[in-house]
C-alpha cells in the first residue's frame, strides 16, 4: 500500500508455531505492525521444518516478520527478552498454559513492568472445565460437531485445511485491535484470550440454531436436505466437475432460458420449495442434462446468466488463478530453498490496494544485531 498501514508503529511480540499464533502475528504484520517472531536458538521454530501436510504452514504464515533468537532457559538472554517486551505495544503466545508464566514471561509479570502491554493467549479452550487438555484442530473439529456434519452419515470428516486454527488466530488479531483501541481511552493493556474450540462452536452456530428452531437434528451436509432444488456437483461431457446453485425462482427462469430443455419446464419444479420437495427426482434429470455440455460451456453458460457456479479446483490450481493474479490477491515469497512462490494476500482491500509483502520470510535470527543488539548494549537500551 502507498498510504500509511494500519498497525504502523505497533510492535508485537510473537512466541508461536504451528498455525493459530503465526496467522494471528501475519494479520497484523500484513496490517503493518512490525511483528518479531521469536524463535529457539539452534535451527528456530520447528515448525519450518514440518514435512507432509505441515510442510507449508511455515511460509503460509511468515511474511512480514522479523526473527531474533532467544533461550528462555538462559538468564541473560531472558532478561534481553524483558527488554525487549518492554518495548512491545502486543505480545501473543500460542503454547500451552503456564508454559510462559513459569519462566516469568505471564501476563502478570510483564503488566507489571509495562502497565500499557496486550497480552495475547491463542489457546485450545478458554477458562472452563476443558482449559487444561490439550486441543488440536481435528480434536475440536469432532467436539463441536463440525466433523459430524461435514462427512457423510456415520463418517465424521475433519476439514481439508486447518480452518480452527486460521480462525482462531483471526479471532485473536480482532481481539487485539479492540483492545488497542480500549488502550487509547484507558492508557492501560489486558490479558486476552482466543479459543480453538470456542471457534469451532461458532462454526457450528447455525446447525445449533437450526435444530434449536425445528426440533429436528440436520443431518450431514453431504446427506442433507438442502434448502434449494438444484445446489449441487454436476460431471461434464469432458470428465470435468462443476457445482451449480440456482437458488431463487428468477435464477430458475434463467437455468431453463440458458439450458433450453423442456422436460425441466414442469409444474413440479416451478417453485423453490417444490423442487427442493423433488431432488430425489431432479438432481438426477439435471445431471442428465448437463452431461451432454463440456465444463467449459457450461461456465460460459452461467456466467453469462449470473448464475453460481465453479468448476472444482485443487489448491495449487490457484497458483494459475487469472482473478486471483490480476487483483493482487497472490504474494511472493522466497521459500528456505531460493524458489520464489506465491501465496494468497489476506482477503481485504483498503480503497484500491491489497496489502502486500514488505518483508520476505526471515532466516532464523535474521533480525537478531537490528532488534538485539540495542538492547543487550545498555541496560537502559530500552528505556
Amino acid at each position: 500500500m502507498t498510504a500509511p498501514l494500519p498497525l504502523a508503529g505497533i510492535r508485537v511480540v510473537e512466541f508461536s508455531h504451528m498455525v493459530m499464533g503465526p496467522t494471528c502475528g501475519l494479520v497484523l504484520a500484513d496490517l503493518g505492525a512490525e511483528v518479531i517472531k521469536v524463535e529457539p536458538p539452534g535451527r528456530g521454530d520447528r515448525t519450518r521444518y514440518l514435512t507432509s501436510s505441515g510442510t507449508g504452514f511455515f511460509p503460509a504464515f511468515s511474511r512480514n516478520k522479523k526473527s531474533v533468537r532467544l533461550d528462555t532457559e538462559d538468564e541473560a538472554d531472558l532478561e534481553t527478552l524483558r527488554r525487549l517486551i518492554d518495548t512491545a505495544d502486543v505480545v501473543l503466545e500460542n503454547f500451552r498454559p503456564g508454559g510462559l508464566e513459569a519462566k516469568g514471561l505471564g501476563y502478570e509479570a510483564l503488566s507489571a513492568r509495562n502497565p500499557r502491554l496486550i497480552y495475547l493467549s491463542l489457546k485450545g479452550y478458554l477458562p472452563g472445565p476443558y482449559e487444561n487438555r490439550t486441543a488440536l484442530d481435528e480434536v475440536v473439529q469432532m467436539q463441536s460437531g463440525l466433523a459430524y456434519m461435514t462427512g457423510p452419515p456415520g463418517r465424521p470428516l475433519r476439514a481439508g485445511a486447518p480452518v480452527n486454527d486460521m480462525m482462531g488466530g483471526m479471532f485473536g488479531a480482532i481481539a487485539v485491535m479492540g483492545a488497542l483501541r480500549q488502550r487509547d481511552a484507558t492508557g492501560r493493556g489486558q490479558h486476552l484470550q482466543s479459543g480453538l474450540f470456542e471457534n469451532a462452536a461458532f462454526l457450528v452456530s447455525t446447525a445449533m440454531l437450526q435444530q434449536a428452531l425445528t426440533g429436528q437434528e440436520p443431518t450431514p451436509m453431504p446427506a442433507g436436505r438442502r434448502a434449494w432444488g438444484v445446489y449441487d456437483v454436476f460431471d461434464t461431457a469432458d470428465g470435468g466437475q462443476i457445482f451449480i446453485g440456482v437458488v431463487t425462482d428468477r435464477q430458475w427462469e434463467i437455468f431453463l432460458r440458458e439450458l433450453n430443455e423442456p422436460v425441466l419446464d414442469n409444474p413440479d419444479y416451478a417453485t423453490n420449495t417444490e423442487r427442493a420437495k423433488r431432488r430425489d427426482t431432479l438432481i438426477p434429470l439435471v445431471q442428465s442434462l448437463l452431461a451432454k455440455h463440456d465444463i467449459a460451456a457450461l461456465e460460459t453458460m452461467c456466467e453469462r446468466a449470473g448464475l453460481p457456479f465453479s468448476r472444482i479446483a485443487r489448491p495449487w490450481d490457484l497458483f494459475e488463478d487469472p482473478h486471483l493474479k490480476a487483483s493482487g490477491g497472490l504474494l511472493t515469497v522466497t521459500l528456505p530453498d531460493g524458489r520464489p512462490a506465491t501465496v494468497p494476500a489476506l482477503p481485504i482491500q483498503f480503497g484500491a490496494e491489497r496489502l502486500g509483502v514488505r518483508l520476505d520470510l526471515p532466516s532464523v535470527g535474521e533480525h537478531d544485531e537490528e532488534i538485539l543488539g540495542p538492547l543487550r548494549a545498555s541496560p537502559n537500551a530500552a528505556d
